[in-house]
């Protein structure tokens, strides 16, 4: 039962590390740039959440749309302010920017939403499924995740590599002169993705909410243990990022459960590292060519 309870555990939480990884996966592929704001995307998404259906009482569908809605006003305010001055310039200095962006958003709602910690009720958090009248400590949220996050793994897939956006998403990484000359709005285009990168990573914040407690620095930790996710799984393959991202949260109940919290860090960062030098390019990445 305890080992059942942990296992599900983990892959909800593992597909929480997947979306926020998925992220990290649509920024780079379309513009080559990490976006390190992601874990305070993820904080936004639970915390919005919180405040709309809690603190102003409305209805939780609505408050999660909406909620989704400014996480993707914050990627875009990520990409104009962090990434695109930078960018026109040719300066690496933009993920530094896209940290520091990430660290003045944390601050206002620290102070606005406070440091304490508090629960967010789900209807799918309720009561524990059963079978044969016996209950198996498992919720139906803690199923629901990681169906959702291998959903818009599919449909980031599909989208990639079946239709004219994705087309167009890849040429830009590609070579943007090309993507300029075919009619292919370059800022428009990255803008997008930096939008639904943290359309990701709110996702992964609201489901994980009920979970665990809201708090205003929660996505400090995640985002860190998402980057460690995307790298392993391939960060230019959608489906590599979130098989790693299960993965790793699979792994970290498992340690929990048997070993104990105090070595739930060690040994999983420790295996990333591993996983890195015996598979430097991830599960489904691909080295690069380059031309000589």
């Amino acid at each position: 039962m305890l080992l059942t309870s942990a296992l599900t555990s983990g892959l909800g939480l593992g597909s929480m590390y997947g979306l926020m990884a998925l992220g990290f996966h649509v920024t780079y592929a379309v513009s080559g740039t990490m976006n390190f704001a992601q874990g305070s995307a993820m904080m936004l998404g639970a915390v919005l959440t919180f405040t709309f259906s809690q603190t102003l009482g409305w209805p939780l569908l609505p408050a999660m749309l909406l909620a989704l809605l400014l996480c993707a006003a914050y990627g875009l305010l990520v990409e104009v302010l962090a990434v695109r001055p930078f960018a026109s310039r040719g300066s690496d200095a933009r993920l530094m920017a896209t940290v520091a962006l990430g660290i003045v958003a944390d601050n206002p709602v620290m102070v606005t939403f406070g440091k304490e910690p508090r629960s967010l009720p789900s209807p799918l958090k309720q009561a524990p499924l059963e079978l044969g009248g016996a209950g198996l400590g498992v919720y139906p949220l803690d199923l629901v995740i990681p169906a959702v996050g291998l959903a818009l793994a599919a449909v980031l897939h599909f989208v990639s590599r079946r239709t004219r956006w994705g087309t167009a998403m890849l040429a830009v990484v590609q070579n943007r002169s090309a993507a300029r000359l075919m009619g292919i709005p370059i800022k428009r285009t990255v803008a997008v993705a930096f939008a639904l990168s943290a359309v990701f990573a709110g996702v992964a914040g609201m489901l994980i909410a009920p979970l665990f407690n809201v708090q205003s620095d929660m996505g400090t930790v995640f985002g860190l243990k998402a980057f460690a996710v995307a790298i392993p799984g391939g960060i230019a393959s959608a489906w590599g990022v979130m098989i790693a991202g299960l993965l790793f949260g699979l792994l970290e109940a498992v340690v929990t459960v048997t070993l104990g919290s105090g070595y739930t860090h060690i040994v999983t960062f420790g295996l990333v590292i591993v996983a890195l030098a015996i598979m430097p390019n991830g599960l489904f990445g691909r080295a690069e060519v380059r031309k000589v």
